[in-house]
Parts: C-alpha cells; structure tokens; sequence
C-alpha cells in the first residue's frame, strides 16, 4: 500500500482508504459482524484511513467504527463529518450544536479527539459566511478535534473553502464520469497544501461494470430512493447520471480496460493518477471488496493514451448529462 500526504500539516495515509457510509445501512443492511470483517480485511492490506459520519445511520457508523477501533492494535486516522442532521440542515448551524455533535461522534468511535472533522455539504451561503470556520478553529484549539474540512457538491463551494486559513482537506465527487475537478479545483487544492479526499470513485459502483438497466436495489439502498436526487443532492447517487445512461456510458469504456484488471480498479487507478488526489474512499459491502480495492494502490498508471481517451470521452458523451450541483 502506497502512502501520500493529506494536507501539507495533516496526516500520512494510505491512498486508498475505506469509505463507511454503507455500515449505516444506505446501501442495504450489513450486520455488525460483516462490518467488522470488512474493517478488519482492510487493513490487512494496508488500510488506515476511515471516513464516516454523524448521521450514516444515525450513529452506527461511528459506532461500529468505534468498536473495531477497540481492538484493533494498529493506528487508524478517522475522518467523521457534521452539517447534514435534522437539528442543523438547512439554516439552524450554532457553535453550540457543532461541539455537542463532536462530543457525540467522539464518544460513539471512543476517542478524546477527533483527527479530522468535515463540515457535511453544508449550503454554499453557510460556506460563504464563514462563521462556521471560525467554530472549527475554535473547537481545534480547544482539543476537540486535530483538524478540519470540507466535503463540498461544487466546485464553487471548493473554491470557497479554500479561501479559509486552516483547512486541511476538502471531501469531492471525483471520478471517469466527472472530470470537470481536474482543472477547475484539484490545482488550486494543491497549490495551497490542501489535502483532497475523493467519494464516489465508483460512482456508486457503475464504473465496476456489473450493473444493466434492470439492476434492481433494495428499497433501503439511496441507489434506489434517490436515483434522482429525491432526498439529497442527486450527484451523490450515481454521480448525478440518470441510471440507465449510466451503465450505457459504462459499457462504452470497456474497450479501454486492461485484460488483467477489472473495471472498478481501472477507475479507481484513473483517480490515483492525479496527483493531487491524497486518498480515495471506495465502500465495501464485503471483506472481499475491500481487498480488491486495497490492491488497486499496487497497479500500474494508466498510460497517457487511455487519460487522453477518457478526457475527450468526457466532454463529448458524458458532461452534459451530469445532474445537481456541480
């Protein structure tokens, strides 16, 4: 497992970490016992970062994550957000509502100090105002986390963000299907030391290629109740393609994966290429899973043709079919 920075002051990570949101059962339930196993194959194969949040099933995310944590002997940075509960989202953001919720996320993963705290896709005009930065300082210099970020819907909100002295990592939707990122933020981002951790690599696994039209998803599952942005920001789900365009554009790029790889590290591969990228965040359902993805730190880089490739694929099939901000 290759390493790199995230943030010029943050912390030295494994590229490729493990995405939780799954554990809080918005992909289709997984037991406790699935979750651990998942946790624990990943870092196995070198895993040693973990992103979650407050209200990935209400808790259990954090709390799962706390209970590996309990017996696991190695070191694990855990990133964990705040912004998008029913007591805060759209416009109830308070100073005092932010640390009781580091205290809470805190005592579910059984920490004293929380190494980075996100701000959860907050709206841009909170982002703007800027206060809220000032409450993360705050709640830094006090102890109760080691540093702070931003997962942001938009370039817009990225460039905000990076305005903010003391931010260590922005959160973003990066991926083959939106590739708009690579020259209108991820410069900017490294230019400053900030540090960028990707979601969605798979785009809620489209790009692993095993989806068709009729791929049917449990009612639970946000692929299912919010394929078209019914309850959050519709780029969340499938990168904000319309499904069924989604696996067309996927079978499109098949040609250009490698006989001795499968799709989903070729997308993932494509993203570690970047080098401002510092760790992308793929979920598991399985143990399995989280090792294929693990592995994908040890592959090759793309070859310049198959970039080139998908950039100019980007921009004649696929951009304007992106939904939600962007």
């Amino acid at each position: 497992m290759h390493r790199r920075q995230l943030g010029s002051n943050g912390f030295r990570i494994s590229e490729v970490g493990l995405g939780c949101w799954q554990f809080g059962g918005d992909f289709g339930e997984v037991t406790e016992q699935t979750a651990l196993a998942i946790m624990e194959k990943a870092v196995e194969h070198g895993v040693d970062f973990f992103d979650t949040a407050n209200v990935y099933g209400d808790g259990r995310s954090e709390t799962l994550i706390g209970r590996f944590l309990n017996q696991c002997p190695q070191s694990i940075t855990v990133a964990t957000k705040f912004g998008r509960g029913e007591d805060v989202f759209p416009d109830r953001y308070t100073e005092e509502r932010l640390r009781a919720s580091i205290q809470d996320s805190a005592g579910r993963l059984g920490v004293d100090c929380i190494d980075l705290l996100q701000l959860h896709c907050v709206p841009t005009e909170i982002l703007r105002q800027g206060a809220i930065f000032d409450w993360l300082r705050r709640a830094k210099h006090d102890g109760m986390i080691r540093h702070f970020g931003a997962s942001v819907e938009s370039v817009e909100e990225g460039l905000i963000c990076l305005e903010q002295e003391g931010i260590l990592s922005l959160q973003v939707i990066f991926n083959i299907f939106r590739q708009k990122l690579a020259t209108e933020l991820l410069p900017q981002a490294e230019a400053r030391g900030v540090g960028i951790i990707v979601r969605l690599p798979l785009a809620s696994g489209l790009l692993s290629g095993k989806f068709n039209a009729n791929s049917i998803f449990a009612q639970s599952d946000h692929r299912n109740y919010n394929r078209d942005g019914q309850y959050f920001n519709v780029g969340e789900t499938f990168a904000g393609l319309p499904f069924e365009k989604g696996v067309e554009l996927a079978d499109e790029i098949r040609h250009l994966v490698p006989d001795d790889i499968s799709m989903a590290a070729f997308a993932q591969r494509w993203i570690l290429d970047h080098p401002a990228v510092s760790v992308i965040i793929p979920g598991a359902s399985r143990p399995d899973q989280a090792r294929a993805n693990a592995e994908v730190s040890s592959l090759a880089p793309l070859p310049p043709s198959i970039h080139s490739a998908l950039k100019d694929w980007y921009h004649t099939k696929v951009h304007h079919h992106i939904r939600g901000p962007y």
